[in-house]
C-alpha cells in the first residue's frame, strides 16, 4: 500500500496504469458523482429525513444485510409527498462533486464508454447521465400517482431493485455487450451495495468512502476531488 500524497490511498494498482488501459468505467450516483443521498434529500421534504438517513447510513457502511428491504422501508416512508418535491431536490440540493467532471472527461477522452449504476432514482440519475453525456445508467423508479409518490418502487422488465448483485450484474452485462472483459472496468463507488461491482472490476475507486469500502479499494480518495484518481492513472 503506498499513499502518493495525503488524503490518497493506492494498493495493487498496476505500476504505469492509464485510463486507456479500459474500456469503460461504472460509477455510483449518491455520495459519488453528486453530494447527496437523494432518498434523505426527499425524506427532508416530508419531515423524515433522520429517521431515512440513519438506515442510508447503516446501509452504505453494511451494516443492514438486505439492501432491498432497506431500501423499501426508507421509500414507504416518503407516500403522500408531492411528485414537485423532487425537482426541488434537484434543483436547490443536488450538486456534482468536485472533480466530477474533470474525470468523467478525462475517461471519455480516453475512449472509455460510462455508465451510471445507482441504487437511487431514475428521476435524478437521468438528469445527471444527460449532464455528464454518460452512455448508460441504471436505477430504481420511484411510483408516483396522482402527482404523488405512492411511497414503493415501480418494476421494470428487466429485473429487481438496483442492489449490490444487481449493480454487480449490471457492470458484467455492459461488459459483455461491449465484447470485452471484466479486468477492462473501472468500478468507482462509496458505499458497501458498490464493493460486488468492484470486486468484479478490473480498478476500483472509493471517493470518500465508508470505511469497508476504503479497506478494498485500489484507489481511495478521502481529500479533495474525484479528479485525484488521475494522480495515479495516466491518461
Amino acid at each position: 500500500m503506498t499513499t502518493p500524497s495525503p488524503g490518497l490511498v493506492v494498493r495493487g494498482v498496476p505500476a504505469g496504469a492509464r485510463l486507456s488501459d479500459y474500456k469503460l468505467v461504472a460509477f455510483d450516483m449518491d455520495s459519488t458523482l453528486i453530494n447527496i443521498e437523494c432518498i434523505d434529500e426527499i425524506a427532508a421534504e416530508a419531515g423524515r429525513k433522520d429517521e431515512v438517513a440513519a438506515i442510508t447510513e447503516a446501509a452504505m457502511r453494511g451494516e443492514i444485510a438486505d439492501y432491498k428491504d432497506s431500501l423499501r422501508r426508507r421509500v414507504a416512508l416518503l407516500a403522500g409527498l408531492p411528485e414537485a418535491a423532487l425537482q426541488k431536490v434537484y434543483a436547490e440540493r443536488l450538486q456534482l462533486n468536485p472533480g466530477v467532471e474533470t474525470f468523467v472527461a478525462a475517461c471519455q477522452a480516453a475512449g472509455m464508454k460510462t455508465l451510471l449504476v445507482s441504487g437511487g432514482f431514475t428521476f435524478f440519475s437521468e438528469r445527471i447521465r444527460q449532464r455528464l453525456r454518460l452512455d448508460f445508467a441504471r436505477a430504481n423508479t420511484l411510483g408516483i400517482a396522482h402527482g404523488r409518490l405512492t411511497g414503493t418502487l415501480f418494476d421494470r422488465p428487466w429485473g429487481d431493485i438496483v442492489d449490490g448483485a444487481e449493480k454487480r450484474r449490471v457492470l458484467l452485462e455492459v461488459c459483455e455487450l461491449m465484447g470485452i472483459e471484466s479486468s477492462q472496468a473501472i468500478a468507482v463507488g462509496d458505499g458497501a451495495n458498490d464493493l460486488p461491482m468492484m470486486a468484479a472490476a478490473g480498478l476500483s475507486i472509493a471517493y470518500h468512502p465508508k470505511p469497508a469500502v476504503a479497506a478494498q479499494a485500489m484507489i481511495a480518495i478521502h481529500s479533495g476531488g474525484l479528479d485525484r484518481a488521475l494522480e495515479v492513472l495516466g491518461r
